[in-house]
């Protein structure tokens, strides 16, 4: 019964689920053991190979599985998942086993958000680190030991992006790979990246792992083309079973070091080991970089990273401020939090201001104090992001005339600017709806909330849209 059942629950949902998620989660499982439970139902006992696979099907596929079991067998059956006993795998070529599970019982948390930065305290190292100290334990591979998954500050913003870390972290080499991440500076690509390869070195500490900017692959290159020593460049990277390397945008221009990135990348691929890769931009929007290397970068999954969202920049700072051992006001962290938008980093400076103000002065932190502290940042703000200046910055970007942001001209390409325009007037301003109507030609505020959704709803399904916002709110913000 156990056998027919399951294969026929299986045949069902290979042909309900996408392929790719059929092959990855449902597929790989062995064959449930399914018994009477005493009553008038069943029970199907699956054994799973380690809890990131457990946490995940019991999740996203349980209720599914149960649900095709039920109506095949006429009965309700119950599914039990369970984790298998842990047999060591066989070593490849070279050394370390194939896809050896990563044990990721504290990693997964799907009701949670994804905003990755860290929780550590304010003067630790920073998520960039490209060759400052670093732990002991971390030294051979670069890696920095206090990000982690369970340092993230989980938000919507990325929440795609770390799930995705996830899947790689629980099996490394079989699905997402290369993963490549991109949004802007300070967004918490960097600890996203070292979560996954400090999680593997948990679980196989003998895994070869290297974490490294961009520029030391660079100066690797430069180094082994002058001594001519390009087999040791090849032992070095060829061998790896995970390499994240930050900001592959500094590749552009550099032949050489793109024709030996695309040998390392081609190797580790064939090999099945994984590659997770970071970047300022999209990898279409990439510039000086061989197609054939951003046809590659493309060919696994491409996830951004969004600017945290207003609530997660407030639980950022009041988890950050407690992990300084102090308690933030939850007003004073919408005060902060609506006054700073950027990046994760730019918040924690103005937090680190913040209580250094109310350290020296030895006051309690409040409204009016985090004012005080931030007089400097606020006045900038004020100063710089007006509607004129947004008006004057996307009219300059989409090539088209000041004047048309307030005339009655309706093709698309006067159209699709101005709405921008009106969305970051929203985003970045304190006018309210019709104030900002009033400052596009007198258009009502309907005018002005249409435009606001609408480019909101676009950005999360146009890549390359995404990243324009991007550059404007980057350019803006100075």
């Amino acid at each position: 019964m156990s056998l027919d059942l399951w294969q026929r629950g299986c045949e069902r949902l290979a042909t309900e689920l996408p392929e790719q998620q059929f092959n990855t989660w449902i597929r790989p499982l062995p064959v449930a053991d399914i018994v009477d439970d005493g009553g008038e139902g069943a029970v199907a006992s699956v054994r799973v190979p380690n809890r990131f696979k457990l946490d995940w099907i019991r999740s996203q596929y349980a209720s599914r599985i149960e649900g095709v079991l039920s109506e095949l067998a006429g009965k309700r059956v119950r599914l039990e998942l369970t984790l298998a006993p842990r047999d060591p795998l066989p070593a490849r070529a070279g050394g370390a086993p194939i896809g050896q599970p990563v044990r990721a019982a504290a990693l997964l948390n799907t009701q949670g958000f994804a905003n990755a930065t860290s929780v550590q305290p304010l003067g630790g190292p920073p998520n960039g680190v490209h060759g400052g100290h670093l732990p002991p334990a971390a030294h051979s591979h670069r890696l920095n030991t206090a990000l982690t998954f369970d340092t993230l500050v989980a938000g919507r913003a990325n929440q795609m992006a770390r799930t995705a870390a996830l899947h790689v972290a629980g099996a490394p080499g079989v699905m997402y790979n290369p993963l490549f991440i991109y949004g802007g500076v300070g967004l918490g690509k960097t600890h996203l990246i070292h979560a996954v390869g400090n999680a593997l070195l948990k679980d196989r500490s003998d895994a070869r792992v290297l974490y490294l900017h961009a520029e030391q692959f660079i100066s690797d290159v430069v180094k082994n083309y002058q001594r001519k020593t390009f087999d040791e460049l090849k032992a070095k990277y060829h061998s790896l079973d995970l390499l994240l390397i930050d900001d592959v945008q500094f590749f552009a221009g550099k032949d050489r070091t793109q024709e030996e990135f695309f040998n390392a990348f081609e190797a580790l691929l064939a090999k099945r080991a994984h590659i997770i890769m970071t970047s300022d931009t999209y990898p279409k929007g990439l510039v000086d970089i061989d197609e054939r290397l951003t046809s590659r970068f493309d060919a696994g999954l491409t996830v951004a990273i969004e600017p945290p969202e207003l609530e997660m920049r407030v639980a950022i700072l009041i988890r950050k401020s407690q992990a300084e051992g102090t308690e933030m006001p939850e007003d004073v962290a919408f005060f902060i939090a609506k006054n700073v938008r950027a990046n994760v980093r730019e918040l924690e400076g103005a937090l680190r201001k913040v209580l250094a103000y109310s350290r020296f002065s030895h006051k309690d932190i409040n409204i009016a104090l985090a004012r005080e502290a931030l007089k400097d940042l606020l006045s900038i703000q004020n100063r710089q992001i007006s509607v004129e200046n947004i008006q004057k910055t996307v009219a300059d970007f989409y090539k088209i005339k000041v004047a048309d942001m307030y005339s009655k001209k309706r093709p698309a390409s006067i159209a699709k600017p101005r709405q921008i325009a009106m969305y970051l007037a929203k985003e970045l301003t304190q006018k309210s709806l019709p104030e900002i109507g009033e400052l596009f030609g007198g258009r009502d505020h309907t005018t002005v909330l249409h435009a606001v959704r609408k480019i909101g709803g676009d950005r999360t399904k146009d890549t390359e849209l995404n990243q324009q916002l991007h550059v404007l709110e980057q350019t803006l913000k100075g």
